[in-house]
């Protein structure tokens, strides 16, 4: 499962770099494309030039050492990277990455990545267990991280104990296991639905709402990245998925939204709502602008259809996912939701929560299923949001399938 891949190896300063000298050695024999980056302090106990002479590659270092002006060299690598590897992981760079701490090339670097990233530690026993470095590694693991455990035995300070790096074959083993099971949703077909709608008043002029689309199409991105073939109906927004490979759907109005995700709905194995369709338009459009005089202008409205709930009354084998954005009686709203439309899970948050509202980059939610099990899903990046929610959605097919 590694072969071809691209893969970036870190390697922070410890003791157990030496290690990470023959997990070069033997992802290179395994047909991987290494490229190592180390940090200043590991270079003290291996030679950057024992790493190049293993990966057949240039060694990063310095941040600053632009070798080609064409391009940003940690962008560059992050971008490259298909999968990241941090071994050894010292308390100091896992500090770094749960805090968003970039200082050096490879803390910069794991920032950038979109790369699964793969974090095996090593350190002193305490050290393991200290509360802080603890902490750390859960908000780590709430965010999408892999942990590649580390063994028990001997250590270099001469405490027995947690903390010694796993082997290099055992590492390589969990990730080839991991990757291998990746693609959870291999063969599905997911619909999602993203964005606002725009109900028009005249030429000039519309009714809208402030959704960005970003949670959709991190959502999309995600399903795509877990083998799901992935069609999204996006309303008017300026934003672009990175993934070649998802078919979207480009709608202006409710309407259009409600004919296009029915056009799609009976093929599809998974489907997601999360898109925020205009409730209401106006009853009467104007073919000229409208314009101002001295009298109020009142505009009569008329329901747009309620796509949500035709699709909850129309499934079959459908797994239904609703979104529910709200301000006040957050949980309260979102079940009823839940259980009017039929719905297999619902996701709630409160978007006058700060880090929750629309148009922002992060997201704080309430996953909620059928059974009424209810997860928290803190504030964090949309795209660890949509990592998350995958996972609830997939434990709650297979539980409904068991």
């Amino acid at each position: 499962m590694v072969r071809g891949k691209n893969i970036l190896l870190g390697v922070s300063g410890g003791i157990a770099v030496y290690k990470a000298c023959a997990l070069t050695s033997k992802l290179t024999q395994k047909g991987a494309n290494v490229r190592v980056l180390m940090t200043e302090n590991a270079t003290k106990f291996v030679s950057p030039l024992t790493f190049q002479a293993l990966s057949r590659n240039p060694v990063y270092i310095d941040t600053f050492d632009e070798k080609d002006p064409e391009k940003i060299a940690h962008i560059d690598l992050a971008d490259w990277a298909e999968i990241a590897i941090i071994a050894p992981a010292t308390a100091n760079i896992i500090g770094k990455l749960a805090n968003g701490i970039a200082d050096d090339m490879l803390s910069t670097t794991l920032l950038a990545t979109r790369a699964e990233v793969y974090i095996a530690p090593a350190m002193n026993v305490h050290m393991y267990a200290n509360p802080a470095v603890v902490e750390n590694m859960q908000q780590l693991n709430e965010w999408g991280y892999h942990f590649i455990e580390p063994g028990a035995g001997y250590l270099a300070c001469g405490y027995v104990g947690k903390g010694r790096l796993e082997e290099p074959e055992t590492i390589i083993e969990v990730i080839e296991d991991h990757q291998q099971n990746d693609e959870p949703l291999k063969g599905k077909r997911v619909l999602i639905s993203a964005g606002p709608t725009r109900e028009v008043i005249d030429p000039v002029r519309f009714l809208s709402n402030r959704s960005s689309g970003k949670m959709g199409f991190a959502l999309a991105e995600a399903a795509a990245e877990l083998g799901a073939e992935v069609t999204v109906v996006a309303g008017p927004t300026g934003n672009q998925m990175k993934n070649g490979g998802i078919k979207r759907v480009d709608v202006v109005s409710a309407e259009e939204m409600y004919q296009a995700i029915h056009r799609f709905f009976p093929e599809s194995d998974i489907v997601i709502k999360a898109a925020a369709v205009s409730d209401y338009r106006p009853k009467q459009t104007f073919k000229e602008k409208v314009k101002k005089s001295g009298d109020d202008l009142i505009i009569e409205m008329e329901r747009t259809k309620d796509i949500l709930q035709s699709l909850g009354e129309e499934k079959q084998h459908q797994f239904l996912v609703g979104f529910a954005a709200e301000t006040e009686k957050v949980l309260e709203y979102g079940k009823g939701k839940l259980e009017k439309k039929n719905l297999d899970a619902i996701v709630i948050n409160n978007v006058s929560s700060e880090g929750a509202g629309f148009a922002g980059d992060t997201n704080i939610v309430t996953y909620l299923n059928r059974k009424l099990e209810e997860e928290n899903l803190p504030l964090a990046s949309k795209k660890a949001i949509a990592e998350n929610l995958w996972k609830l959605i997939i434990r709650d097919m297979k539980d409904e399938l068991d």
